[in-house]
């Protein structure tokens, strides 16, 4: 599927530079789309339309709770955060605590920007989770990792794999999905390629693979390289039927 997503991706590339209108509409489609999805995963209820209504005219919706409101300000302040890391060629412990901390308000824990302080316990998962006082050692190591493989992986496989070594270090005691989702994605636009959302139609199937993902990782990855190569297809089909303007804009400069 990596092979899918080079020769999608090369296509992409032929359209470079990208003309100045095109950029910040893309950016706010994805700003809708990923707030919507990475939410709706972890159970909050506004739609894409809502999302989209709250987000754009700063309008909620009557009759659900103020929390999910929040959840959806929150993740797209970390995802406005989340570009800009654009340029830079790594993300960090401060960048990953600092997506976090923009979430308070819509954290059952309250606690937002920082590591947990207690044990978690995932239901439905027969995997533990490090210790709290375990957590400082586990984000250095992971932060060296990120670092020493970045060079060494194809750009998809090592944004996926974020999202997992993330997820399964479990570091805040709510929010760990959303994070890793962005640390992934942010890592993503910074090598050129687009965001990976995950659709609610898709919630069994990648809850599940992130639980086998412990022993054997093939069909998670499997997931989310379909996920970036849904995305190629859309976005290049979006290019293609647009008007021609002023080529002015690169993300990769």
């Amino acid at each position: 599927m990596l092979t899918s997503i080079d020769s999608y991706q090369n296509q992409i590339n032929e359209h470079r530079p990208f003309n100045s209108s095109l950029l910040p509409q893309v950016k706010a489609y994805y700003r809708v789309g990923l707030t919507y999805t990475s939410n709706a995963i972890e159970g909050f209820s506004y739609t894409e339309s809502e999302t989209k209504v709250l987000l754009e005219d700063g309008l909620t919706v009557g009759g659900k709770p103020l929390r999910d409101a929040l959840a959806a300000v929150g993740h797209a302040t970390a995802y406005d955060y989340m570009f800009t890391l654009l340029h830079n060629h790594s993300i960090t412990n401060h960048d990953i605590l600092t997506m976090h901390s923009m979430l308070e308000g819509s954290l059952s824990s309250g606690k937002a920007g920082c590591y947990r302080e207690k044990p978690v316990f995932v239901t439905g998962s027969q995997h533990s989770f490090p210790r709290p006082e375990e957590l400082h050692v586990k984000m250095n190591e992971f932060e060296n990792w990120m670092r020493t493989e970045r060079d060494k992986l194809h750009p998809v496989e090592y944004a996926v794999l974020i999202h997992k070594h993330l997820v399964f270090i479990h570091p805040f005691e709510d929010g760990n999905g959303r994070i890793s989702r962005l640390a992934m994605n942010a890592a993503l636009i910074q090598c050129g390629y687009l965001p990976i959302s995950v659709p609610p139609v898709l919630r069994a199937e990648y809850i599940a693979s992130l639980e086998i993902a412990h022993r054997d990782d093939a069909s998670f990855k499997k997931i989310m390289y379909r996920q970036e190569i849904e995305a190629q297809k859309a976005f290049l089909r979006f290019i293609n039927n647009a008007e021609p303007a002023d080529k002015l804009v690169d993300t990769k400069k």
